[in-house]
C-alpha cells in the first residue's frame, strides 16, 4: 500500500471541473511531481491550471492539454506530447464522461448520442490506457495506479439511459479484465481500481431523482473514497453500498420480481424521468 502520490506523475481526464478537478487538488496537496489535466473546456481548464499552480507553490508542475477524448487521433497526439513534456504518468485517472438521457433508445440519434457516448465513456479510457500502460509497466515506480470511473448504471440497467449504461458496462468489463491480466502477468506494480458510483451531484445528472437507499452522492465524498482505494490498490469501489447489494439481489431474484421490487418500488426505473443534465 502506498500512502500518497508524492513524487508521482499524475494524469487526469475530464479534469477542468467536477470530480476531475477534485482529484487534481488531491494530487497537488500530496506533492505530486506533476499533475497533467486533460479536458476540452478551454476556459475552465485555464482557470484550473492557474488555481492549482498557485496552490502548489511551485512544488508541483501543473500543465494542461485541450483534448477531445472522443478522437483517437487527439489522444495519440497528446499522449506523445505528455511523454515528451513531463514523462509517462505513474497515476492515470480516466474520469472523463458524458451522458445523454431522458429519452428512450429509439428516440436517440446514432450520431449525436450513441457514437460520442461510446467513444468518450468506453473507448477513450482504453485508448488512453494503451498509450501509457507500457511505460507504467516498465517504470521503476512501484505504485503505479489506473482508476476507471464507471457507473452503477453499468451494473444495473435503467430506462432512458440505455446507451450510457452500455458504455459503462463496457468500461467495467474492460477494466476488470485489465486488472486480472496485469495480475496474471505479474505486473503487480500497476494496480487497477474500477469505480461504480450512483448519481453524483456534479451537475452531470441534474434533475435525476435518487432511488430509495441510494442517495445522490457529494463529489468530495466520492473522491475521498476513490482516492483512498486507489492508494491501497483496491480493485473495486461501489458507492453507495446499495450498489453492491442491488447487484447481488439481481443475481438472486427472477427478472420480473427484480423489476417490481428494485426497479419500481425503489424508484430506480423512474430516476431519469426528470433528468436535464448540464446545459
Amino acid at each position: 500500500m502506498t500512502r500518497t502520490v508524492r513524487g508521482a506523475k499524475v494524469l487526469i481526464t475530464g479534469a477542468a471541473g467536477g470530480m476531475g478537478r477534485l482529484f487534481a487538488e488531491r494530487a497537488v496537496d500530496e506533492g505530486a511531481t506533476s499533475v497533467t489535466l486533460w479536458d476540452r473546456d478551454v476556459i475552465a481548464l485555464a482557470r484550473a491550471v492557474d488555481e492549482l499552480g498557485a496552490a502548489s507553490r511551485g512544488r508541483t508542475r501543473v500543465q494542461s492539454y485541450v483534448v477531445d477524448v472522443s478522437d483517437p487521433g487527439a489522444i495519440a497526439k497528446h499522449a506523445q506530447r505528455v511523454r515528451r513534456d513531463v514523462g509517462n504518468p505513474d497515476v492515470l485517472i480516466n474520469n472523463a464522461g458524458i451522458v445523454r438521457g431522458n429519452r428512450y433508445f429509439w428516440e436517440t440519434d446514432s450520431g449525436d448520442d450513441t457514437r460520442p457516448t461510446m467513444q468518450v465513456n468506453a473507448l477513450a479510457p482504453m485508448y488512453i490506457t494503451r498509450e501509457f500502460l507500457p511505460g507504467m509497466i516498465s517504470s521503476s515506480y512501484r505504485a503505479a495506479r489506473i482508476v476507471n470511473i464507471a457507473s452503477a448504471a453499468g451494473t444495473l440497467a435503467n430506462p432512458r439511459m440505455a446507451v450510457y449504461a452500455a458504455s459503462k458496462a463496457a468500461l467495467i468489463g474492460w477494466s476488470e479484465s485489465l486488472r486480472i491480466e496485469l495480475e496474471q502477468a505479474d505486473h503487480t506494480n500497476v494496480r487497477v481500481t474500477t469505480v461504480t458510483p450512483g448519481y453524483v451531484s456534479t451537475g452531470m445528472f441534474a434533475g435525476a431523482r435518487a432511488p430509495r437507499l441510494a442517495p445522490i452522492l457529494e463529489p468530495e465524498y466520492v473522491v475521498d473514497r476513490v482516492w483512498r482505494a486507489m492508494l491501497a490498490g483496491k480493485p473495486l469501489v461501489e458507492l453507495p453500498r446499495s450498489v453492491g447489494l442491488s447487484r447481488a439481489v439481481r443475481g438472486i431474484l427472477p427478472t420480473r420480481v427484480f423489476d417490481r421490487v428494485v426497479g419500481d418500488a425503489f424508484g430506480v426505473y423512474r430516476s431519469m424521468e426528470r433528468f436535464t443534465g448540464r446545459p
